[in-house]
């Protein structure tokens, strides 16, 4: 009576597979598996249901066992190398296509998807090497050769935008960084990783209000340490702008070296001496400005002070000076007024 029914049961689901009811086909074949638990080929009909509707994990937790329950199961493990494949999870995917060669090293389809996958695996773990060893640029050519390799497969062509707009943060191209954030946050609109990233160029091209934005989105998908701390750090950032921002005052990015640095300060100063300036209330301006520039030229000039600016907070700002700055009308040491440095002022008293 048992054997009859499980038979029963099997007609049932197979007639509903072919009919295109796979919700139908699940349902029967879970009594059908809870009667002869060891029967692959319910499993088997139960992934393909699976992988029907859309849900390859619930395939692959039916196909595993299925590869013990059958002497030679290659076409199993072809199915659960592509299954892991598509999800990419390519270590997994080239293990169980290696298992598919252990049984014949001959099968044309195995050895066919065995090479697509090595491939592409060299490819994703030998980009992510040069990330940790920082060699950027070429982790970016890397990731451009993974997607000529597997263009066909959203996983593979939105991690590499992803690394990519990494990778060009570090090295600092901005405008081209937020360009490759931007196409990889539309192609994953819900990766906390691509809006941090794309929140640092923001950072980078001093566009502050948009870095806060992205850092404050990253975070309804992910809430973790990083993304708070670049929050606040954003959030700091801003607020000095409003105040000032030493890089504008100088003109200069926020990547731009010691040398340039000193370059745009010394165009400014020559343009802003007090000196140029006929009348008393363009005088009392043009010293206005060059305080301003002279304190952007010794906080980015000195690598302490700049860190500091960089991290959102002013170092010259009197709030974050300890004990009050010694009372001290300049609020670090440097004066441009009376440092004896190479320009000299000759203010008329009346």
């Amino acid at each position: 009576m048992r054997a009859n029914e499980l038979e029963e049961m099997q007609e049932e689901a197979h007639a509903a597979y072919h009919q295109g009811d796979y919700s139908t086909t699940i349902a029967v074949l879970e009594r059908v598996i809870e009667i002869a638990p060891w029967d692959p080929e319910s499993r088997e009909l139960r992934a393909e249901c699976y992988i029907r509707m859309g849900d390859p994990q619930k395939a692959i937790q039916d196909l595993t066992p299925t590869t013990r329950l059958r002497n030679d199961n290659r076409a199993a493990f072809l199915k659960l190398s592509m299954l892991h494949y598509s999800l990419g999870e390519h270590h997994e995917s080239l293990n169980h296509i290696r298992e598919c060669l252990k049984l014949d090293q001959d099968d044309k389809e195995c050895f066919g998807h065995y090479k697509q996958v090595k491939k592409l695996s060299k490819q994703l773990d030998s980009a992510e090497e040069l990330i940790q060893m920082e060699r950027y640029q070429e982790a970016i050519d890397k990731y451009e050769s993974v997607m000529k390799t597997e263009p066909n497969v959203l996983y593979y062509t939105n991690l590499a935008k992803e690394r990519i707009c990494y990778c060009l943060v570090k090295i600092k191209l901005t405008h081209e960084a937020i360009d490759v954030c931007s196409e990889a946050h539309q192609r994953d609109p819900r990766n906390a990783n691509v809006l941090r990233d794309r929140a640092e160029a923001y950072i980078l091209n001093q566009d502050y209000e948009k870095a806060v934005e992205d850092y404050q989105e990253a975070r309804e998908f992910d809430d973790n340490h990083e993304i708070r701390e670049g929050l606040e750090r954003a959030q700091k950032l801003l607020k000095i702008s409003r105040k000032r921002d030493y890089y504008k005052i100088l003109g200069v990015g926020r990547n731009a070296n010691k040398q340039e640095i000193i370059k745009a300060y010394r165009k400014l100063a020559q343009q802003w001496h007090p000196d140029n300036f006929q009348s008393e209330t363009e005088k009392k301006e043009a010293e206005k400005k060059f305080i301003d520039i002279a304190s952007a030229k010794e906080v980015l000039t000195d690598p302490e002070m700049r860190q500091k600016f960089d991290a959102g907070e002013d170092p010259l700002d009197p709030e974050n000076q300890q004990g009050g700055g010694g009372g001290q009308g300049w609020p670090f040491h440097f004066d441009p007024f009376q440092s004896g440095g190479s320009f000299h002022f000759k203010f008329h008293q009346n």
